[in-house]
């Protein structure tokens, strides 16, 4: 009796440990070894997601903890591909795709070393760690201790940054001198004399409830003392670096296949941002042409419309400069932006079969970084607080109110905030998938969001008609300008006149996107080829579908997994059109 029970003991085990290797185990497995890893290597991702066993300390950023991880992404890939996706679930196989995609990205451009350059043109690692305080909110005492601990450990995480960037200038992989002015500005601007007047003193300021008085005072202290000590030298140190040391040896050329083994890089980038494995400068350029020549008829048309007779350019130069389109403080930009959400919200059951209970809220742009920022943008924070749509509240003859109905759309709902927000709330999907930005399908959606505005009835105006279509055709321009500049030889004073011939930017506002350009090769045309794949999507769904096409319904199958890549969003939409013709 007792051998028979201890066989049937070794064949459950058998049948057990059989299960425990099924390709559907061996991903699982996969998936949560990567996040243990991820989240090891950047405690600040990790405090992010709600994992708060590294709230005491910030990366290594070191050369070594750089190839640990990417032979890690290597070792991943590699159990990936042992996997036989055939005999995965479609929901498997989507993250299988999304996470091949992920990772085989950062072994690609791992090649690169890309940390030897850990800024661009308006932000970096420094304007980053300002917003800690609200990455990590402390609740308790050992939250407080962990924050204090953080804060302490930023002299050493600023100092190998600078080391790299060291490399970086011996290697030839720098900013560019063109537009090392503008970063200069913003750099210039963290400099702190008060521990108290910090934005990363708030906690300190503030404490909840749960904190008890009598620890109040020494966490208080303890905090200046972290400030005064090691944040406030960390800025001062990194300044000094910056300006004595970096800005001076800048590269003197503007193009990504300038720098060492450039041609390749920026064609990988060009693949990474667009999510098309396919993809070429020349290609994307082409389209960007395109683009340009129908936006531009359809600005032609809302500029009779508003009733102004005189040319093209003279109406640029009227929307630049009257004050009629211009807030005069702050408090009216950010009312304005606000009446928009409320707009726009109110019309969201009718374009959405689900809608995300996560709120947010509008704030301006952090003063630290609005200088040579971009006019606005969506800061999604921690999943547990509000979403932030920040507006650029700096040179307010900067910032037209013809184009906040778009800005809001693409930032606000139903864009950012609503794709995101959604993302992050999907249920029994791999923890990876909740955070997972693809930027030619994130920017995409918000881009495809102003055109939508359109739908929603939110551009009431000539002006602000004009203003959804000066926004197309800036993301158009960034096809042209951004491969023009990294792969055709373009110079930036090219890429300047080209956006104020066909934009109603600012001049302001053409300077910071040209650098931003210029500093994040690749990154700006995400947008205008993710929002061409989306409506593409969208018609294809309306022809195939005729009268059973539920606009709602199409819109949450496009958000309905999350950040994806452009071909896994064309098998999504394909099926989507095959099981509506089912039912």
């Amino acid at each position: 009796m007792k051998r028979l029970i201890f066989a049937l003991a070794l064949s459950m085990a058998s049948i057990g440990a059989a299960a425990a290797q099924t390709p559907s185990a061996e991903l699982s497995r996969l998936f949560s070894d990567e996040r243990a890893f991820g989240y090891r290597e950047d405690p600040l991702s990790a405090t992010s997601a709600g994992i708060h066993d590294y709230d005491d300390r910030l990366p290594s950023v070191t050369p070594e903890a750089n190839a640990r991880q990417l032979r890690e992404n290597q070792a991943f890939l590699a159990r990936l591909r042992t996997i036989d996706r055939a005999q995965l679930t479609r929901q498997e196989q989507v993250s299988y795709d999304l996470f091949e995609f992920m990772v085989s990205q950062r072994v690609t451009l791992g090649r690169y070393n890309e940390w030897r350059l850990p800024l661009n043109s308006d932000s970096g690692f420094y304007s980053d760690i300002i917003l800690l305080d609200e990455l990590q909110s402390p609740r308790t005492v050992r939250d407080y201790e962990n924050y204090i601990a953080r804060l302490n450990d930023m002299p050493r995480y600023f100092r190998e940054h600078i080391a790299n960037m060291r490399q970086g200038m011996r290697d030839g992989f720098t900013l560019p001198r063109e537009i090392i002015t503008g970063v200069s500005q913003v750099v210039s601007g963290f400099r702190f004399d008060n521990p108290e007047t910090m934005r990363l003193f708030g906690p300190f300021d503030r404490f909840p409830a749960s904190v008890p008085q009598s620890e109040r005072a020494r966490l208080r202290e303890a905090g200046r003392a972290a400030i005064a000590n090691s944040v406030i030298p960390a800025f001062d140190e990194f300044r000094t670096f910056f300006e004595a040391e970096y800005a001076p040896r800048a590269r003197a050329t503007i193009a990504a296949q300038r720098l060492p083994n450039g041609r390749a890089y920026y064609a990988d980038l060009v693949r990474y941002f667009t999510t098309l494995p396919d993809a070429t400068p020349q290609q994307i350029h082409q389209i960007g042409l395109r683009e340009v020549a129908r936006i531009r008829a359809a600005m032609e048309t809302e500029m009779r419309a508003s009733g102004f007779q005189g040319t093209f350019p003279e109406f640029l130069t009227f929307l630049r400069t009257d004050p009629q389109f211009y807030a005069t403080t702050p408090e009216q930009l950010l009312r304005e932006a606000a009446w928009i959400t409320r707009e726009i919200d109110g019309q969201m059951p009718n374009y959405f079969g689900r809608i995300p209970r996560r709120p947010y809220t509008v704030e301006p742009v952090p003063a630290a970084i609005a200088p040579n920022y971009t006019g606005g943008r969506y800061n999604g924070g921690r999943l547990d607080q509000a979403g932030e749509y920040w507006v650029n509240t700096y040179a307010l003859n900067t910032r037209p109110l013809y184009v906040l109905p778009s800005l809001t759309a693409h930032e606000a709902a139903p864009g950012h905030h609503t794709q995101i927000s959604m993302a992050r709330e999907l249920e029994n999907l791999p923890e990876f998938r909740g955070t997972f930005y693809p930027h030619a399908f994130g920017e995409g959606w918000g881009l495809y969001s102003e055109r939508l505005g359109e739908e929603m009835g939110i551009y009431h105006t000539p002006y602000q008609r004009f203003g959804r279509l000066t926004y197309e055709m800036w993301r158009a321009c960034r096809l042209v300008v951004d491969t023009g500049m990294h792969s055709m030889g373009w110079s930036r004073q090219r890429a300047l006149d080209y956006l104020e011939a066909n934009t109603a930017l600012s001049t302001h506002e053409i300077r910071t996107e040209v650098d931003r350009y210029i500093g994040w090769p690749g990154q700006a045309l995400a947008y205008k080829i993710g929002e061409l794949q989306i409506v593409a999507l969208r018609q294809r769904a309306e022809a195939a579908l005729g009268d059973r096409f539920d606009i709602r319904a199409f819109h949450d199958v496009v958000l309905g997994n999350g950040g994806v890549t452009l071909p896994v969003l064309e098998r999504q939409v394909d099926e989507y059109i095959a099981a509506t013709r089912a039912r």
